[in-house]
């Protein structure tokens, strides 16, 4: 994987290198198999492998701009970047001259929990305590219940550091989608694997492009477009989770 992806950026610089490039946002809470990140750049992982891929196709080199949750706004809106994927638009608080995509892809929000645990909990029962969370993220199904005081925030830089510290015991649930759980137990044994005990909130997610005529708005999103129906998307998913990406989301609230 990580050598399709080194082949697929060297093309983007070597073909459109005297061209501008096409900076993609990449949020530095995210784990694998979204992404994997050294010394600041992406390495390998679904999100990138797809926007190289989209950025060859359209014909501009690839740029990849770590940030944090609470700066991807400004950068949109500040023209740091030009495209963003894995979002909702009730995700973005700024209401900037934006295009969007079709529904690219399909997240499941979870609380999961350890072996340990019961299979099954709901959530508004469980006693007050602290939960596993992202720095920056925001869970509505879990809002109300942060609000009271029932629940608390345990805020980790990134969903792997969750997961980690839920395996070590530092609170007994934490909040992770389906990916980024099926990778890190495919690390563990059996008897250190996670498991989900609630399912939050499921919905679909896309890509949206500043619209600027500095862009080739249409053409990024006329790509994304063939990308989804021909399968590749959906393919290189498939490659990192052996899941395919097909589920209907439902009408629940999202969250980053």
């Amino acid at each position: 994987m990580r050598s399709a992806m080194g082949a697929l950026l060297l093309l983007g610089t070597s073909c459109f290198a005297e061209e501008g490039p096409l900076r993609f946002a990449v949020t530095d809470g995210w784990a694998m198999p979204m992404v994997q990140i050294e010394r600041g750049r992406p390495i390998q992982g679904i999100i990138p492998d797809i926007m190289t891929s989209l950025a060859t196709q359209v014909g501009l080199p690839a740029q990849f701009h770590v940030l944090s949750r609470a700066r991807l706004d400004g950068a949109m809106k500040h023209g740091e970047i030009d495209l963003r994927c894995y979002v909702s638009p009730d995700w973005v608080k700024d209401s900037g001259d934006y295009l969007w995509s079709i529904p690219l892809f399909f997240q499941r929000d979870l609380l999961v929990a350890t072996a340990s645990t019961p299979a099954a909990v709901t959530p508004a029962t469980l006693p007050e305590q602290a939960i596993g969370t992202v720095l920056g993220y925001t869970y509505p199904t879990l809002q109300p219940l942060f609000d009271s005081g029932q629940l608390h925030r345990d805020d980790a830089r990134s969903q792997e550091q969750v997961l980690a510290k839920l395996l070590a015991g530092r609170y007994r649930y934490g909040i992770s989608n389906q990916w980024a759980l099926d990778w890190f137990n495919q690390r563990h044994t059996a008897d250190r694997q996670l498991h989900e005990v609630a399912v939050l909130q499921e919905q679909q997610l896309s890509c949206y492009v500043r619209n600027d005529p500095s862009i080739p708005a249409q053409r990024i999103l006329r790509t994304l477009l063939t990308m989804k129906t021909s399968g590749e998307i959906d393919a290189i998913i498939q490659l990192y989770t052996g899941r395919s990406d097909v589920s209907p989301a439902s009408s629940n609230t999202p969250s980053p």
